[in-house]
């Protein structure tokens, strides 16, 4: 049976791949046209500035100049600036290392709809780190961000409810999350959660297998790929 993916580090290390897939596109720009704008106030300008400093593209790499950034775009309400400052305070880059303050800054750019930073709350709430443990919290954002997708929450929440954590043990629903998990990406996660999937197969009745597999096809029929 595969276990929940994730630990307190990879909360942290979320955001990571996403800032550095954003720093390719600023090899080219114009690092004093954008400090100009960022020091007018432009929130996507410092948020740029920021990852430039945090990856050393176009600058020298210096994460506490990224942190500065990344801070003023963020409180801004720059949502990608939230996630990459809460992962910062959560790996120590740049900032002290501050857990609590991580999540604040997760949770600023979850209820502004995102769903890795919902799933970065699960995390979270799910293993203890900023917050207390919470086994119910810890599925209430795994949910959220499964309904919009993301395959790690659909992973989790399908763990959840094989386990009986946060949640009545309702293997019917786990099939169902770990199946979402494991046609919503690939390679060896999809692996794991097939693997997953197969395993709960095995807890459930025909009649149970046919409704959960029912229930799997209905959601991806209504919520077609991008």
């Amino acid at each position: 049976m595969s276990g929940i993916q994730g630990s307190p580090f990879r909360v942290i290390l979320l955001a990571a791949t996403m800032v550095a897939l954003l720093a390719t596109s600023l090899f080219s720009a114009d690092i004093k046209t954008l400090h100009k704008q960022a020091e007018a106030g432009d929130a996507e300008s410092q948020f740029n500035i920021g990852v430039m400093y945090e990856n050393g593209s176009g600058a020298k790499q210096d994460y506490a100049e990224a942190a500065k950034w990344h801070r003023k775009a963020a409180e801004q309400g720059h949502t990608l600036a939230q996630i990459s400052l809460g992962t910062m305070y959560g790996e120590g880059k740049g900032v002290p290392q501050d857990y609590a303050e991580a999540i604040k800054w997760f949770r600023k750019a979850a209820k502004q709809g995102d769903a890795g930073a919902k799933y970065n709350l699960g995390v979270a709430y799910g293993a203890g780190v900023g917050v207390p443990q919470d086994y119910a919290e810890a599925v209430k954002w795994y949910r959220k961000a499964a309904e919009q997708g993301d395959a790690k929450a659909q992973n989790n929440l399908g763990a959840m409810y094989f386990k009986g954590e946060g949640v009545p043990r309702d293997f019917v629903q786990s099939y169902f999350w770990f199946s979402l998990a494991a046609s919503s990406t690939s390679g060896d996660a999809s692996k794991e959660a097939s693997d997953a999937r197969d395993q709960v197969a095995k807890y459930l009745t025909p009649e149970k297998l046919m409704e959960a597999q029912r229930m799997t096809s209905d959601w991806e029929k209504s919520h077609p790929r991008k």
